[in-house]
């Protein structure tokens, strides 16, 4: 069976579209590239069916390589067989060739390996093919050298019966459904921990069926392992029976040999099979956990990164403090820093007033359109201070301040702004967000942005790979601006990478704006290729060609200059005018490189050339007498913003510091299979209070209008 084969039985796909994105990818295409331009090839296979398929291929590719790893490995040993070679070859379950190599895995030494240099393997192998014979006096004719009685004949024996047993593929898949079908999952508390495990409170003593344990529940469980306050385990719910099970195929009951079979194999079940068996599920289930936490997370980081920006608007961004008074900047309508300074409105300075006159003087002075303010510490504070100034045609956002820290702190920050400090680059962050809250937040580790959950706890790799591929996909979806985009933006561009966007800005800074996507291949180490794959995802506003500003790709600029002749007009004019592209036949363009869903997008994209799918930013406000855990009463029905979504349900802020929890069974009056789908993040929302824990500092809302 061929690889694409199984992917197309895995995914649902065809074999001809998995084997079309195989070839794709290999040939060095990226993901936003294929699903936009290669849609003929791939049958249209949109960004997520192109990322599954790559995964699979990934991971089959890799269970190629095990295979060789495993054939060469046993062959070296002499002792590979023509079935046995067969059967590895034409494995794709990477469960059941690490069954079959365990047999013949190199081991560190073992209680079975001890009792085969004293020669007992002859008598197991009696117990085992001969249950008639007296264990016993079969043993005595084994009490020589190093084994001192029959006591010791039979223990040895008994070893190397339970590392067979142990090692055998039946043996293994018997214990494995016992997991499969009654596995349990059980949490305690570390015995004199019950005070600092507080937090772990309901896992103390906790159990259920693996299989309906979900990703937040075990990942709690496992935190509280990692953090030594919990003892996890999976087991069957019977290990008798699941003992019983594995005895069916080696004991032959009424036989004096069977009492010694059976010693071996529940001594096989408790020391090695269970344990391993165990570890497998422990796996397996920490990476389904990990799977869906990654996934809830990247669709949050999705929608973070694809809110609505204002735009290119002179903004005020503030990033506020009590002590150490409120770091205000000004920028320009290109982000570009053009002064700052702190003002102190608030405890213990109170200079109220000054800070008030300060503002409406700064906002005059750089004609500033728009205000951000940072929402954390005496942000609703300063909101208050910034909206009683009635400042005329300036609008007021809070903005999250999640991860401002983390860029104020990096290299890149330093790089930019080498001769201000933290709380400076803090504040522009800020006011940045606002205005394109992709191209500032791709500056910032993923899980510095506060949309996740769990996200020390899931594989970091894997973490990385999916918010990587996350970021890439937003930003391609977008397109960038080939001349204000700054080089982190630029490095998540298809086809591009951190050394390329860097050559593109050393080249902008030398020679000025590109003045088409055509110069690009000017810049040096920028070949055909990445062209090839960047080229459509770059936009120039104000291009002499008007294509350079659309998703229209380089390489059907011709074809669109055919339909505008064809109608009678040029390129802008069809651009311009609907009456125009409604005269073009689609059809008469269809060939066998370029089909209907390619047309579609090119008119599509010339019907809205260059406009941004994000929508614009809007205003929100919070309840104005609302500013404390202490304000809120049960039954309250307040406004609020959504800022992360789990698989439980959301969290809301509300203008405080505690962000409460709109469990799933809250979010609607029918059953809510994933939050997800009545929420999105950022999501301007009306809750009721329905408890409040102010011991924990939690509080239960109720989704009253979304």
């Amino acid at each position: 069976m061929k690889i694409a084969e199984i992917i197309a039985k895995q995914l649902g796909l065809r074999e001809k579209q998995v084997e079309a994105t195989i070839n794709l990818l290999t040939s060095g295409a990226i993901i936003p590239f294929i699903s936009r331009y290669r849609k003929e090839a791939t049958g249209g296979l949109n960004e997520v069916q192109v990322a599954q398929v790559k995964e699979q291929n990934d991971k089959l590719e890799e269970l190629v390589h095990r295979r060789d790893y495993i054939i060469t490995t046993i062959e070296e040993q002499g002792k590979l067989t023509d079935e046995l070679k067969k059967r590895i070859e034409t494995c794709w379950d990477a469960t059941l060739l690490e069954d079959m190599y365990l047999p013949f895995k190199p081991k560190r030494k073992t209680r079975a390996e001890v009792a085969r240099k004293k020669g007992l393997e002859p008598l197991a192998d009696m117990l085992m093919l001969q249950p008639f014979k007296q264990p016993e006096t079969a043993a005595k004719a084994f009490v020589k050298g190093e084994v001192a009685n029959t006591d010791e004949a039979l223990q040895g024996a008994r070893d190397i019966i339970a590392e067979r047993v142990n090692e055998n593929e039946r043996s293994r898949q018997t214990v494995r459904r016992s997991f499969e079908c009654t596995g349990m999952i059980r949490s305690k508390v570390v015995k004199g921990k019950e005070a600092e495990a507080g937090k772990f409170r309901d896992y103390f003593d906790w159990s259920e069926p693996l299989k309906r344990c979900t990703s937040h529940r075990l990942l709690a469980m496992r935190r509280g392992e990692a953090e030594g306050y919990l003892r996890v385990s999976i087991s069957p719910s019977d290990d008798d029976d699941c003992i019983s099970r594995v005895e069916r195929g080696y004991v032959k009951a009424g036989t004096p040999a069977a009492a010694q079979v059976e010693m071996a194999i529940a001594d096989a079940y408790k020391r090695l099979l269970k344990p391993s068996i165990e570890t497998e599920f422990a796996g397996a289930s920490k990476g389904k956990a990990d799977e869906e936490a990654i996934h809830v997370f990247a669709n949050n980081l999705k929608q973070l990164l694809l809110a609505a920006p204002l735009g290119q608007k002179r903004i005020m961004g503030i990033d506020p403090g009590f002590r150490t008074g409120c770091k205000v900047v000004c920028l320009d309508a290109q982000g570009n820093l053009l002064h700052n300074e702190t003002i102190f409105p608030h405890q213990p300075q109170n200079q109220y007033a000054r800070a008030g006159f300060k503002l409406h003087s700064l906002v005059e002075q750089y004609h500033i359109e728009a205000i951000a303010i940072g929402n954390g510490t005496a942000g609703r504070e300063t909101e208050e201070l910034v909206k009683s100034l009635h400042l005329k045609g300036v609008e007021v956002f809070l903005v999250s301040e999640d991860g401002a820290s983390v860029y104020s702190a990096s290299k890149l920050a330093r790089e930019e702004f080498p001769d201000h400090d933290v709380t400076v680059r803090g504040a522009v962050s800020i006011g940045r967000r606002l205005a394109d809250p992709l191209a500032e937040l791709v500056k910032i580790d993923p899980k510095a942005i506060g949309v996740g959950q769990y996200q020390h706890d899931v594989d970091q790799t894997e973490l990385k790979k999916s918010l990587d591929l996350t970021v890439e996909s937003c930003v391609n979806t977008v397109g960038v601006n080939l001349n204000t985009a700054s080089k982190h933006l630029l490095t998540y561009v298809s086809g591009l990478g951190p050394a390329l966007a860097q050559n593109i800005v050393d080249y902008r800074t030398a020679n000025g704006a590109f003045a088409s996507r055509r110069a690009l291949l000017k810049v040096p180490r920028l070949g055909a290729k990445a062209y090839e794959q960047c080229a459509g995802f770059l936009r120039i506003p104000g291009a002499e060609n008007p294509l350079d500003n659309t998703a229209v790709h380089p390489e059907r600029y011709a074809l669109v200059e055919q339909m505008a002749k064809d109608a009678g007009c040029d390129v802008p004019t069809l651009i311009a005018s609907a009456e125009a592209r409604a005269k073009v036949d689609l059809k008469h363009y269809c060939t066998n490189e370029v089909g209907l869903p390619t047309l579609t997008d090119i008119m599509n994209e010339l019907a809205k050339p260059g406009r941004d799918p994000r929508g614009t930013a809007k205003v929100f406000s919070f309840a104005d007498n609302l500013h404390s855990l202490d304000d809120l009463r049960e039954g309250m029905e307040v406004p609020g913003v959504v800022t992360n979504i789990t698989k439980f349900g959301c969290f809301v802020d509300m203008g405080i510091k505690v962000k409460g929890l709109v469990h799933i069974s809250h979010m609607a009056d029918h059953y809510v299979k994933d939050p997800a789908e009545v929420v999105h993040i950022q999501q301007q929302v009306m809750v009721r209070v329905l408890d409040i824990d102010e011991e924990r500092g939690r509080v239960a809302l109720q989704l009253i209008k979304g």
